[in-house]
């Protein structure tokens, strides 16, 4: 007989499911954001997500920065900037 070992540990925290702030389907006047983490090609990897997204959402405008460092919050001028100028963001995080 073959047993299977879960290596998840046990959540402290309870999970709450995330629903979307915006809904991005019939509007055509949404700008999303595309915050690139600064790893090697996350800026290519984030354009890709924006055209894949573009084509399902034609009036989606896209807008794009790159933190330039990974192991670094982003600044909070790029933040305010984003939230000024965006109705949703996309982040990408991890390698």
């Amino acid at each position: 007989m073959i047993s299977y070992h879960d290596p998840r540990a046990p959540v402290a925290t309870p999970q709450t499911p995330y629903d979307l702030g915006i809904e991005l389907r019939g509007s055509n006047q949404v700008k999303v954001g595309f915050l690139a983490n600064g790893f090697p090609d996350s800026e290519a990897f984030l354009e890709q997500v924006a055209r894949a997204l573009s084509a399902r959402l034609p009036g989606m405008r896209s807008a794009f920065w790159n933190k330039g460092n990974a192991s670094i919050p982003a600044p909070a001028e790029m933040l305010d900037e984003i939230s000024s100028d965006c109705d949703a963001v996309v982040a990408a995080y991890g390698h």
